[in-house]
């Protein structure tokens, strides 16, 4: 058995802004095919990390100056660097007591399941599989799942398995999920990456789950400020409800593939990057999504953006550049705002006037 106390103790003198722990039967009844239990057969106890984002990397997409520093930053630095780091460190500790440490950094991998929408990943046989590899006259698509994985025997999910990190985090006492789908805490508001480590080690104590003053402040700002509309509206009904261990999460039913295709691209007003001719011409109709022709967004009209705008795109530490963010922004701008949870944090808000919008 291990101290909660010794544990926390370590992941903050690594460099962890917090720390939880939680029994992992708080997943009971989670869909197998997320459901972490099965990364790791006889798996007791996930311990989950916080790591800040330093609120100025947001300034420079705050003020239409600089766009790389947030997921170059925020993403690359702190997913692919920062918290491995921690990881490796506690994982030590946790070994050295004679238990397993399943690390679990941040990262891009997708299991059998879409993360976007959770439906299957592609269901081809090995022999169709091959000869679509033969065959294949393109690279492959923004799928967002692995195409091809299969369980290895009975009682297994397909790898790579991929968990619900914000629901993960919630179960261990670190926060609440907003209704813009993003995990909020106490400390940090929006602004934070999580990592997990998986133990067969049972603690002493455990965390509660998070159940002071609410921190999302269903104000509605995420959904004003989302270029692409991809947040529903506070009263729509339009509601994802998750029963954690008795604990009811709710957050709005975002759509994701829209939000995919706004994040990295922005849309007319909100893309410096791209000639405003190119969205002026559309041509064959590739722009669709952006230009609020469609509103059906799909993984095919992801892929007519991406393979549209790809030459106008940079990319920074393998990471897509964020040319929205508004949500986050937004969150931010009224959490500092009296009675949020950053109110008093820093000496000047984030937001200083207006948010900006180009003239086109």
């Amino acid at each position: 058995m291990l101290k909660l106390e010794m544990i926390k103790k370590a992941a903050l003198e690594a460099g962890a802004d917090a720390c939880g722990v939680a029994p992992v039967s708080r997943f009971e009844g989670a869909p197998k095919e997320m459901d972490p239990r099965y990364l790791f057969p006889g798996v007791k106890s996930i311990i989950g990390f916080v790591f800040r984002i330093p609120r100025g990397v947001q300034r420079g997409i705050e003020e239409g100056t600089q766009f790389y520093q947030y997921p170059s930053m925020a993403y690359g630095g702190i997913n692919e660097i920062f918290a491995p780091a921690v990881l490796h460190h506690v994982g030590r500790v946790i070994e050295d007591e004679g238990y397993e440490a399943f690390v679990y950094r941040n990262t891009g991998a997708r299991g059998v399941v879409s993360d976007m929408d959770g439906s299957p990943g592609n269901s081809l046989s090995p022999e169709e599989q091959i000869e679509v590899s033969k065959n294949a006259k393109a690279k492959t698509n923004h799928h967002r799942s692995v195409q091809f994985t299969r369980e290895v025997s009975d009682g297994k999910v397909p790898p790579d398995l991929q968990f619900q990190f914000r629901i993960a985090a919630v179960a261990c006492g670190l926060g609440e999920i907003g209704w813009s789908k993003m995990l909020l805490t106490p400390e940090f508001g929006p602004l934070q990456r999580v990592a997990f480590i998986f133990t067969d080690a049972e603690f002493d104590e455990y965390d509660e789950m998070y159940n002071g003053e609410p921190l999302c402040r269903k104000c509605g700002a995420c959904v004003r400020e989302c270029p692409g509309g991809c947040i529903p509206d506070i009263k729509s009904g339009k509601t994802v409800r998750v029963n954690l261990a008795g604990k009811i999460l709710e957050w709005g039913d975002i759509d994701m593939w829209r939000c995919y295709a706004f994040y990295t691209h922005g849309g007319r007003y909100y893309n410096p990057f791209v000639p405003k001719e190119v969205f002026d011409a559309n041509e064959n109709g590739s722009l669709d999504l952006l230009e609020g022709v469609t509103d059906e967004a799909n993984e095919k009209e992801v892929m007519k953006v991406y393979t549209s705008l790809e030459k106008y795109f940079p990319s920074w530490v393998g990471y897509n550049m964020a040319k929205c963010g508004g949500c986050i922004r937004g969150c931010v701008s009224m959490l500092e705002k009296k009675g949020g949870c950053m109110e008093g944090r820093f000496e000047t808000p984030l937001r200083k006037g207006k948010p900006w919008r180009m003239d086109r």
